[in-house]
């Protein structure tokens, strides 16, 4: 036993430590398969496009995010209503459906609509019996030359707006921005006492 007040020695040398190490040796092989699968999913869902379904344009919860702009789960009812397509057959065709997400922003209802009609313009259905070609559908000598698309089905044109530099003008040097929210907050913190001294007045 040591000797005095000191720590009593229970170091712990026992704890297996090279059972509990992980290693990334299979990550070559691993993108190689990942590749491959890639591929294969590919030939696959040919000749629809390899991203899969057409999502719609949201801005995520929160005031932390909202600033953002993201791919949704599906497009709303009167989305799909507005630009034309069949709620029932819009899987059908590759464009996704969402029956819970809720309209609450008419310029974002407008851009999901405008996003539906340019994806209707380029849309190429297949004929499921050449012989008998359905209204809709594009012709036989037309689908057969269409590539199968790689990348994202139209994606979401990201658009940085950054202002200009210019001078600080007079009138801007007047006017202190901590003065008006200081206004601002007293006026709404006196909103009530002022209106009751203005009955008590009349």
């Amino acid at each position: 036993m040591p000797k005095r007040n000191n720590v009593i020695p229970n170091a712990h040398f026992h704890k297996h430590w090279q059972e509990r190490v992980k290693v990334w040796l299979d990550q070559p092989a691993r993108k190689l398969r990942r590749r491959q699968a890639r591929a294969k999913k590919a030939r696959r869902v040919f000749p629809r496009p390899v991203q899969g379904l057409l999502r719609p344009a949201v801005r995520p919860p929160t005031i932390k995010y909202n600033m953002k702009v993201r791919f949704g789960r599906g497009f709303t009812f009167e989305e799909l209503k507005a630009a034309g397509f069949n709620r029932h057959e819009a899987r059908n065709i590759g464009v996704s459906v969402d029956h819970r997400r809720k309209n609450r922003s008419e310029e974002q209802f407008r851009a999901n609509v405008q996003r539906l009609k340019t994806y209707k313009a380029k849309l190429v259905v297949f004929p499921r019996k050449t012989k008998k070609v359905k209204t809709g559908d594009t012709a036989v000598d037309q689908a057969s030359k269409v590539a199968q698309l790689k990348g994202t089905v139209v994606p979401i044109k990201r658009v940085s707006v950054k202002s200009q530099a210019r001078a600080i003008t007079v009138a801007e040097r007047k006017v202190s921005a901590y003065a008006t929210l200081r206004k601002a907050r007293s006026d709404a913190r006196l909103v009530g006492i002022r209106k009751k001294r203005a009955e008590i007045k009349v």
